[in-house]
């Protein structure tokens, strides 16, 4: 069933499409075949310099092409069932059936033409200003009178998070935490949606040595960031702009004040994933809203609205959507200009009699989720949900 159902994932769309002229012959002479192959390996080593991430599905396809031109025609063994990305690296590959050596390498050099031409030209050496912004690529930070603004920057993903954005929002907190100008820091996202939680395109990096290491990877970024939340010694609030899912609402219990404009959704389907909570939400929920209301959120998979996240203590206070930015802008900004030291030991009081079980909690969910995502059900869940949305790995 599972094989069936990824290879018809595979092999709809992208490769099919390659697949169609597989029959073509090509005959070339020797300096034209000695032209394609210095395109083809400049073409290579070209896809390594861009500054973009061309998506799963490309680099599927790219992995595919490269395996036919260099290879030919697929003649590895078919991997094991739990061997979720190489299953789909193996169809990608065999997908194109009879597909020529030249014709793979020029299909190749065609899209690393077109990736490249997306991309804007090099120009004059950037300034110091945009040298220093570019050190974050999943997000965007700006401090300004005292409020350091985290905005996740990945519209074209719904800002889903990454490894990368893990690691990058983490590392924009501990800074804020240290940066003597900065009162508070507010999270935010770009575009319409606040967050679309974790980006599933993070199970498809299984590196060399196999799921286990990719969950133990996963679990030790996840544990990383949900500790950057607990740590951060000043106070913390949430502008949800838009539907938020998973992890970005989990870690919402940890925010000193939420604000949610009345077009925001709050939604963690984990065991619908074949997953647990995180976010140390099995135990903030339960103490925010009571346990009957918790678990229809982490357990029950029940998605609710601004209105119901203000009713359940989840989210503070509700902003029409069409004055969301106006009125949280004037809100934040009224709290900056507060007595900075004031604050910080206000927020600390509560938050130092809870951390150590802050931290216990999140070790625990982070140990139960390596298990999770190392698990057939899961792996069947995640597979099941790009069929069903017609999703691209």
């Amino acid at each position: 069933m599972a094989a069936s159902i990824l290879k018809r994932f595979i092999t709809t769309g992208i490769i099919q499409r390659i697949a169609v002229n597989a029959t073509r012959g090509i005959h070339r002479t020797v300096p034209a075949m000695a032209a394609v192959d210095d395109k083809f390996k400049e073409s290579k080593d070209r896809l390594n310099t861009l500054k973009e991430d061309p998506g799963n599905a490309i680099k599927l396809q790219m992995y595919a092409l490269f395996k036919q031109a260099t290879i030919g025609k697929c003649n590895a063994p078919k991997p094991g069932m739990m061997d979720f990305v190489g299953k789909a690296k193996w169809d990608a590959w065999n997908g194109l059936a009879d597909m020529t050596q030249d014709e793979a390498k020029q299909k190749y050099i065609e899209i690393v033409d077109d990736l490249a031409g997306k991309e804007s030209p090099a120009s004059a050496p950037p300034s110091e200003e945009k040298t220093q912004a570019s050190k974050f690529q999943t997000i965007d930070v700006t401090k300004s009178d005292g409020v350091c603004k985290i905005m996740l920057n990945r519209p074209e993903k719904k800002n889903a998070i990454n490894f990368q954005m893990y690691e990058e929002i983490g590392n924009a907190l501990t800074e804020a935490g240290q940066d003597d100008s900065v009162v508070l820091a507010v999270l935010t996202g770009s575009g319409d949606y606040y967050c679309s939680g974790n980006d599933l395109g993070n199970f498809m990096n299984v590196p060399p040595d196999g799921i286990a290491a990719m969950a133990e990877k996963g679990g030790i970024i996840l544990e990383k960031f949900v500790r950057s939340f607990i740590d951060f010694p000043k106070p913390l609030i949430g502008l949800i702009n838009g539907p938020a899912v998973g992890v970005s609402v989990t870690v919402l219990g940890l925010f000193d004040a939420v604000y949610a404009s009345d077009k925001a959704t709050f939604h963690t389907p984990f065991t619908a994933l074949g997953q647990s909570p995180e976010g140390c939400s099995s135990y903030t929920f339960p103490r925010l809203m009571g346990t009957p209301k918790a678990s229809e959120l982490l357990i029950f998979n029940r998605k609710i609205t601004a209105v119901e996240a203000m009713e359940r203590n989840l989210v503070t206070e509700v902003f029409p959507d069409h004055s969301f930015q106006q009125e949280t802008t004037t809100r934040v900004a009224k709290f900056a200009k507060l007595p900075k030291n004031s604050l910080q030991k206000a927020r600390n009081l509560s938050r130092d009699q809870q951390r150590e079980t802050l931290h216990r909690v999140n070790k625990q969910e982070c140990d139960v989720l390596v298990g999770r995502w190392q698990s057939e059900e899961c792996l069947m869940a995640i597979m099941n949900f790009f069929s069903s949305k017609g999703a691209k790995l």
